[in-house]
């Protein structure tokens, strides 16, 4: 069963997502990034890349998009809060 992360795992899993653009919305806990493409194709084929990932790992994001840019929200919502899945899945994301 997926579990919020320990203080020791948000410690070594969150800065170097931080380094890389994610922020920590404290009040949802939840990790956020906003990604900004080339133009609308461009993001929306980046979101079909994610959302085969999201169903693969059967954990999805809470997105948004307008014209080039895709907001992101991660947070595991059965335990109401970050997860590892949700560490795991922005590691993907930052790789597509």
């Amino acid at each position: 069963m997926t579990e919020l992360l320990s203080d020791t795992a948000r410690e070594s899993l969150l800065p170097p997502l931080a380094e890389n653009g994610w922020t920590h919305d404290e009040k949802a806990d939840a990790l956020c990034k906003t990604y900004e493409f080339e133009d609308f194709t461009e993001a929306f084929s980046w979101m079909t890349r994610a959302a085969l990932w999201a169903e693969k790992w059967n954990h999805h994001p809470d997105w948004r998009n307008v014209y080039k840019t895709v907001e992101v929200t991660l947070t595991t919502h059965d335990v109401g809060g970050i997860s590892s899945l949700d560490a795991k899945l922005a590691r993907k994301l930052d790789s597509l």
